[in-house]
């Protein structure tokens, strides 16, 4: 396996710990410039922060807040949709320490993952376009990276409409450029 699973529970100060001492799939979208809310500089300076030990607690808005109240359900119909059970994880890379996933739902014997969205202008775009929106791609990318595998379920659903499943595959010269893009990141983090 190209990854190792880290026996942690998403969103407690351990997590936030380990979290800090590596990109996650969130991060990727900064680093590769597509994330419209957080500049690469922006994510530097946490970053940097994080690792002198600035931050201690997770720091997240109302949508993302809403998003997680709401993923344990939205697991539940991916799973009922798909067939498969997933369960959120902590993955490390073991080709590059710090290269991290928390990934929102995993199912080890199908190779299968899935990242949940639970926002309103996530799911209107995801709904009108049968895509995901550009700016999660490098978080996609990234969990692929990590895990190696093939494709990744992108699973968008809100309470009182239909789910949007939207298969995402691997994008080889994608991660590529990413993984180049994330390494020359993370030195410049480590220099401080």
């Amino acid at each position: 396996m190209p990854f190792s699973v880290v026996d942690l529970d998403q969103g407690n100060a351990r997590w936030l710990t380990w979290r800090s001492g590596g990109l996650g799939a969130s991060d990727a979208p900064a680093v590769m410039g597509e994330n419209p809310w957080k500049s690469r500089k922006r994510l530097l300076k946490e970053k940097i922060d994080a690792l002198a030990g600035a931050v201690s607690q997770w720091r997240g808005n109302a949508v993302m807040a809403r998003g997680n109240a709401l993923e344990p359900e939205a697991r539940r119909l991916y799973a009922g949709h798909t067939g498969r059970t997933v369960a959120p994880a902590c993955l490390q890379s073991n080709r590059y320490e710090w290269m991290r996933a928390s990934v929102d739902g995993i199912c080890f014997a199908s190779g299968a993952v899935v990242e949940i969205k639970c926002g309103d202008k996530a799911y209107a775009y995801s709904a009108e376009k049968r895509a995901a929106p550009r700016y999660y791609y490098g978080q996609l990318q990234h969990i692929l990276a990590v895990t190696g595998y093939a494709r990744i379920d992108y699973w968008c659903w809100v309470p009182g409409r239909s789910p949007q499943h939207i298969e995402v595959a691997r994008d080889a010269p994608y991660i590529d450029r990413m993984l180049d893009a994330e390494a020359a990141f993370w030195d410049e983090v480590l220099a401080g």
